[in-house]
């Protein structure tokens, strides 16, 4: 297991160290090498500096609280409580981050959406779930970018992809792959019955730059096509979509939100690779699994989390056990309280260290 995330003093140090090599003339020699060195600066000063900061308005609570004690002043008791619950939010987001030691999680992540079986339904579904992601995005200040959204029939959406980009974006987002399931009375069913539909979500951290897997041509097969998405009347009107097919593992990549072909080839290949990265890592991980005789839960590969609309509200997520009736916030990108639930529960399964 990683080293605890706020090791402080360990951080400093580090940071003293990083400063020094940044400093030196020939840094850009590399850029490779410089562009990783100032990104685990930029990392190191951010964890320190938070944890400064937080540091620094508990002591300034403390001085209040001493202060009020001392001249019998009741008036701050508001101050003081408020100051209280929002730096107790902080630590808990704080805390957040030391569960996320693992090799990847401060990537960026690709995330990819796929309605299961059941037409409009399960694509309306779909859809719901891209909104929900996109949604908690914009609430915790992460960039997106939807490289691909293939429009439904009638409703919703075949398929769609997007990257989201900022510090443990794949950390957290690894919290939501698998098959999410819906309950709820079906706005496309004209008797008003209840439905039951399925998407499932897949989520990889995308690889830097400077990082490749060898892919042989021969194992491509490559498909252009017009665009159906937005981006203007140039990306309309040209066989600017690329659609890139791994043939040994049928992993299929769609990329069409750049203007030209070339950018969208360059795109899917970047996230073949990380899809591909990320298969060999699985694997791998489950040949230990097998060569310690774990076993796989009984109902792997069936839903991660329920979400139910009718005849009662609810979601609750079966690996972690945490639930709640609040859907509508929810399905409006409010899931963090599931994700940290996840990356606990995670935790507490993780084998202990010799």
């Amino acid at each position: 297991m990683p080293g605890p995330i706020f090791d402080v003093d360990t951080k400093r140090s580090t940071i003293s160290e990083l400063q020094q090599k940044a400093s030196v003339p020939d840094l850009w020699d590399t850029p490779d090498q410089a562009r990783k060195l100032l990104g685990d600066l930029a990392r190191l000063e951010d964890d320190v500096s938070v944890f400064e900061r937080l540091a620094s308005r508990h002591e300034d609570l403390e001085t209040l609280d001493e202060l009020a004690r001392a001249e019998q002043d009741a008036s701050v008791e508001g101050e003081l409580r408020s100051g209280i619950d929002s730096l107790r939010a902080e630590v808990a987001e704080l805390e957040v981050r030391t569960l996320l030691g693992g090799e990847h999680d401060e990537r960026d992540a690709v995330v990819s959406v796929h309605p299961g079986a059941g037409g409009t339904e399960s694509q309306d579904w779909a859809e719901m779930l891209l909104r929900m992601y996109l949604r908690w995005a914009e609430r915790r200040g992460i960039d997106i970018e939807v490289i691909d959204r293939q429009p439904g029939d009638e409703a919703g959406i075949k398929s769609a992809t997007f990257i989201a980009k900022g510090r443990f974006s794949y950390g957290m987002l690894s919290a939501e792959r698998g098959v999410h399931r819906l309950v709820r009375i079906s706005p496309f069913d004209s008797q008003k019955r209840r439905h039951t539909s399925f998407a499932a979500v897949d989520v990889v951290p995308i690889l830097d730059e400077d990082v490749e897997v060898a892919i042989p041509e021969d194992d491509l097969k490559i498909d252009v096509y017009r665009s159906s998405g937005p981006g203007g009347q140039s990306v309309n009107t040209t066989d600017s979509a690329v659609r890139v097919t791994h043939l040994p593992t049928g992993i299929v990549v769609t990329a069409q939100a750049e203007r030209s072909q070339l950018q969208n080839k360059a795109v899917a290949m970047r996230i073949l690779q990380s899809k591909l990265a990320e298969l060999m890592r699985q694997e791998r991980a489950a040949k230990l699994d097998e060569l310690r005789g774990e076993r796989r839960d009984i109902d792997f590969g069936s839903q991660i989390r329920s979400y139910v609309m009718q005849p009662y509200q609810m979601v609750k997520d079966v690996r972690s056990g945490r639930e709640t009736s609040g859907i509508d916030a929810v399905l409006d990108g409010d899931i963090d309280e599931f994700i940290r639930a996840f990356l606990e529960w995670q935790r507490s399964r993780a084998p202990a260290a010799d």
